[in-house]
Order: C-alpha cells, then structure tokens, then sequence
C-alpha cells in the first residue's frame, strides 16, 4: 500500500471538509467491499502453501513421524498436527 497526495487527487474543498476532522494526519481509506480481494490473491502463497501442506501430508503418510517434519518444515509440531488432521479430512 503506497501513499498518495492528497493535493494530487482530491478536490480542494473535500481536502478542508477532511482538516476539520483530521488535521495533518495520515488516515487509511478502506476499499469498497464490491473491490475486496481475499486474502493471498495478489501473490501465489495460497498455491505455495497448498503445495506445502500436501508435501507435508505425503512425508507423513510415507512414515515421518511429527517431530521431524516440524523441523524439516521450520514448523511447530502443534502447525504439523493440525496441518494433517486437515489433510485427513479431504483425502
């Protein structure tokens, strides 16, 4: 998220309507929610940690036991657990 100016977009007078509110402060303008997007829809980490939960899922079905794929994956053993309950329920 990048900031703009206001002098650069909005009308003079919308500009002094905002100072009587906020006077030199930054304020955030949420989007509309019609122009949301969901999380991890700008980038591939939806994709990646997909791809992730199901090389961990694969380790574990093939005999890895918890602890180690916490540590193979950086991961705490509790992310591990729950990351193959999850799995189970769709495969």
């Amino acid at each position: 998220m990048g900031y703009k100016r206001a002098e650069e977009i909005l009308p003079r007078d919308i500009i002094e309507l905002i100072q009587q509110y906020v006077d030199g402060e930054n304020i955030y303008i949420p989007r509309k929610s019609e122009n949301r997007q969901g999380w991890g829809c700008a980038t591939q980490i939806r994709q990646e940690l997909s791809d992730r939960n199901a090389a961990i899922f694969r380790d574990y079905r093939r005999g890895c036991k918890v602890p180690e794929l916490a540590e193979k994956y950086f991961l705490s053993i509790k992310s591990i657990q729950r990351i193959v309950r999850e799995m189970k329920k769709t495969a």
